[in-house]
């Protein structure tokens, strides 16, 4: 869970995501909150880490990943990586069915569908974007394209690093799994988070992530053109 600032839902994260089958370690980063986030994550059951300073989502979830990586056993396999946001309370438990494709092996990540939030102020233009620009550089068209509750092996996961900086990670991440041929797979899952609204704080939210979408999107355009030149 990569968290900054989410003392007064992390607590309930972090229990109901213990009761979720198969997961046997919950890890927050906190990724340099002002207020008492590691602390209560840690009574309430998770191993934390934190980063000093704010570093953005995506360092977040590349520092989960080495911590879960050092916790495995030499003797088993990679754990899957079970990526929540640090805001869903209660409902994290209603991220279990994003485990068995991965498991079983029909889906190298598989992403949450979340159902319609009430106060969400957003009008589509960034989720748009995404999908168009998903759809454009793949060939599949994801419904939710900017969820960040996925579920993936450890080969994916490190298949899409270095990761797409700011919001545009979903985008990013996509987009180089699909590219690379890694199976994704969309599940619904009854979630509930703080959604932006529509007052100048969620108007400045989607900017920035329509921003940081076009920057991702962008970055491997380029690279695109970059390899189509090199051969």
């Amino acid at each position: 869970m990569p968290a900054k600032d989410e003392s007064r839902r992390i607590a309930a994260t972090v229990r109901s995501a213990r009761a979720i089958p198969n997961v046997d370690l919950v890890l927050v980063v906190d990724d340099g909150s002002e207020d008492n986030t590691q602390h209560v994550a840690r009574e309430a059951g998770a191993v934390v880490v934190r980063h000093s300073h704010n570093r953005g989502k995506a360092a977040a979830m590349e520092t989960g990943a080495a911590v879960v990586a050092m916790r495995d056993a030499p003797d088993r396999p990679p754990r899957l990586l079970l990526f929540i946001d640090g805001d869903l309370g209660d409902t994290a438990v209603n991220t279990a069915p994003l485990v068995p494709p991965v498991l079983e092996g029909t889906a190298d990540v598989a992403i949450a569908l979340l159902p319609p939030q009430p106060g969400a102020g957003g009008r589509g233009i960034v989720v748009g974007a995404a999908r168009r620009a998903i759809q454009s550089m793949t060939g599949w068209t994801p419904t939710q394209p900017l969820s960040g509750m996925r579920c993936l092996t450890r080969e994916a996961f490190e298949a899409a690093t270095p990761l797409a900086r700011g919001w545009g990670v979903e985008t990013g991440m996509t987009i180089d799994l699909l590219r690379k041929g890694f199976v994704a797979v969309e599940v619904p899952c009854d979630l509930r988070h703080r959604p932006s609204g529509t007052d100048l704080r969620g108007q400045m939210h989607r900017a920035a992530q329509y921003r940081d979408v076009q920057i991702a999107v962008a970055a491997r355009k380029i690279r695109t053109i970059g390899r189509t030149r090199r051969r």
